[in-house]
């Protein structure tokens, strides 16, 4: 009997743009309407506020000349906010006057978060579509405990030296649960590249806390910190520029090179692969100049600081796409509950994973 050699035929992928369109003048009137209308409605409009923002972004994003759609309704958006809110006030009227009620029910806290957390990113992951096709979060209960709230504690107890291996776990537990329609996300990411920025971002910081410490002294004429408040305004001025300067820079530092790895190790196999080509640089230019435009603009330059950084990232983002792409499906049924998403914003602890 004849045995069949041939090999598995290997996939072809094509590149295709990765565009955004968005404007600064569009998106400033969206901006401007959902403030006001969320002021004047004591906040009840910012669930439409939030879909109408998220559906702008989305529809001007564009991979292949396909744009994203965002599916949430603002109903959705509204019932999770209201739900959120109510277990924030019960929350801090039983830690205000039942104090040991108030312990117990922090403690309790620390078993709820990792299933807000995963109840976000499901909601998220299933709002999104590209194509007609969801995406879709696959994470468990044990397993964000185990990655959100027991891996924290060793970063801790560690005296920080495992928190790059803890970041790291927590976006490889965001990455490889999620899905675009029945198709899992693949990731390759590696621990030692979250050293080595570590490592960097230690370096630059210590670098700058020198360098800041050496202008104030040399500002000071040698005579030692208790003539602090006889620096000249300017010298203060040129001090907490630094200061602010070296914030972005480690931002710009951390940002881009995670950021970079993570799309270059991860992919949807034999349908996508990413590549992200950020530098350091130019987005510290961008991070650095949106925050001056909205302190000098009183907040009224945001939409503008918005619409470049999408564009940004957009640019400096590229995609290869097989021919099965487009025979990929939808399996999955709705799921319409926000709550998890809007406790975790209440609560303040959104996972990103760049």
């Amino acid at each position: 009997m004849d045995v069949d050699n041939t090999s598995k035929q290997e996939v072809q992928f094509n590149e295709v743009p990765v565009e955004f369109s968005g404007r600064g003048g569009e998106f400033f009137g969206i901006w401007i309407v959902n403030v006001l209308l969320s002021i004047v409605t004591l906040g009840i409009y910012s669930a439409w506020a939030t879909v109408r923002t998220k559906s702008y972004f989305y529809a001007n994003t564009k991979l292949d000349s396909h744009a994203f759609s965002y599916l949430a309704k603002p109903l959705q958006i509204l019932k999770g906010r209201l739900l959120a809110i109510a277990f924030v006030v019960i929350y801090s009227l039983v830690s205000n006057f039942f104090p040991l009620a108030g312990l117990f029910f922090s403690i309790a806290l620390i078993f709820i978060f990792p299933w807000i957390i995963v109840q976000g990113l499901r909601f998220d992951s299933r709002m999104t579509s590209y194509r007609n096709v969801r995406f879709n979060f696959h994470g468990t209960y044990g397993a964000a405990f185990v990655t959100f709230i027991l891996l924290p504690i060793v970063g801790v107890l560690s005296v920080y030296l495992a928190m790059p291996w803890v970041m790291k776990k927590m976006n490889e537990f965001v990455l490889s649960n999620t899905s675009y329609g029945e198709q899992r996300l693949t990731t390759y990411i590696e621990t030692k590249q979250y050293y080595l920025t570590a490592l960097l971002v230690l370096l630059v910081t210590v670098i700058g806390v020198a360098a800041i410490f050496a202008i104030v002294y040399a500002a000071l004429g040698g005579l030692g910190l208790a003539a602090f408040a006889g620096i000249s305004t300017a010298a203060q001025i040129a001090g907490g520029l630094v200061y602010f300067a070296l914030i972005f820079l480690v931002n710009a530092i951390f940002k881009v090179k995670i950021r970079n790895h993570v799309f270059n190790s991860t992919e949807f196999e034999d349908l996508a692969k990413f590549r992200s080509n950020m530098a350091i640089l130019s987005y510290f230019s961008l991070i650095a100049t949106n925050f001056l435009a909205i302190i000098f603009s009183l907040g009224f330059a945001y939409p503008w600081t918005a619409i470049r950084t999408a564009r940004y990232l957009a640019k400096s983002t590229q995609a290869k796409i097989s021919d099965k792409a487009s025979a990929v499906i939808d399996t999955m049924g709705d799921h319409n509950s926000s709550f998890g998403d809007e406790a975790a914003d209440a609560f303040d602890v959104g996972v990103s994973v760049i």
